[in-house]
């Protein structure tokens, strides 16, 4: 995703930082992406490095996407530097951030989705559920999630869209997600090509009433990572602007983006 989301910003005309975080065995390394050479820091110096560059660079946003164990500790480490950052990483305690990031006062878009026309999805969901209560009472509910291997936890998108189906009157738990993360499986039974075995995201929400005599179908299915790429960039763009305009400082999210109306 950081390759993803550096590609994309240069073409949308942004100046990438050439500067980035991982893991100790990272620390040092070159990497080249988009036509950039970015240097990679590990651990122990990310304080040091991230108040220096913020203070080179005053207009500066973070874009995170990193492992749902590194969530809270980063975003301990923006709160305390205060630079405004842009999360796309799921899992995590989100509580824990939201307060983080709240208690620091700080500008960030936090969002487990950053594809503009998924959010859109979400936002049309979490209408229907607020304005038709229990539309869907008694119908039972199957989900079917795919990514990639190396994606960890449960799809953060899954769990909003189960999240509008409880409010429309179904019975459903997390531990019901029918996880697929092998690439045979991905293959055979999701169709996914294998040239996207390593970046996707392939949902299907299915819905059958009580007696069985009707059933719907929701699936939204992704290929490549451009949509998340493109929708952080919109969210960059965006929370600059919050920046710049001196609006408040708070935690928005994409449907924040998607309403101010500055989509490209």
């Amino acid at each position: 995703m950081g390759g993803a989301v550096l590609e994309a910003a240069v073409s949308a005309g942004l100046n990438p930082v050439p500067v980035s975080f991982g893991g100790p065995e990272d620390s040092g390394k070159i990497v080249q992406v988009g036509g950039k050479e970015i240097k990679l820091h590990g651990p122990s110096e990310r304080e040091s490095i991230l108040s220096s560059v913020y203070a080179e660079y005053p207009n500066l946003i973070v874009i995170d996407y990193t492992a749902p164990a590194a969530v809270n500790e980063n975003a301990e480490l923006y709160a305390k530097v205060g630079v405004p950052f842009v999360m796309g990483t799921t899992g995590g305690d989100r509580e824990r951030l939201y307060k983080t990031v709240a208690d620091a006062n700080i500008y960030a878009v936090i969002s487990p989705q950053m594809g503009k026309q998924v959010v859109a999805f979400l936002a049309a969901m979490e209408i229907m559920a607020e304005q038709f209560p229990g539309a869907f009472s008694g119908y039972k509910l199957q989900v079917m999630e795919s990514h990639q291997a190396s994606k960890l936890d449960t799809s953060g998108t899954a769990k909003a869209v189960i999240s509008c189906f409880q409010k429309l009157g179904v019975s459903f738990e997390l531990d019901q997600i029918q996880q697929i993360r092998d690439p045979k499986l991905q293959m055979e039974m999701v169709g996914v090509p294998e040239e996207y075995l390593a970046g996707h995201a392939f949902h299907m929400y299915h819905l059958t009433s009580p007696d069985d005599t009707v059933s719907f179908e929701f699936q939204h299915n992704v290929c490549g990572r451009s949509i998340y790429a493109e929708g952080t960039v919109d969210a960059v763009l965006f929370l600059a602007k919050k920046v710049q305009s001196k609006a408040d400082k708070r935690i928005y999210d994409m449907i924040d983006v998607l309403r101010e109306g500055n989509m490209r």
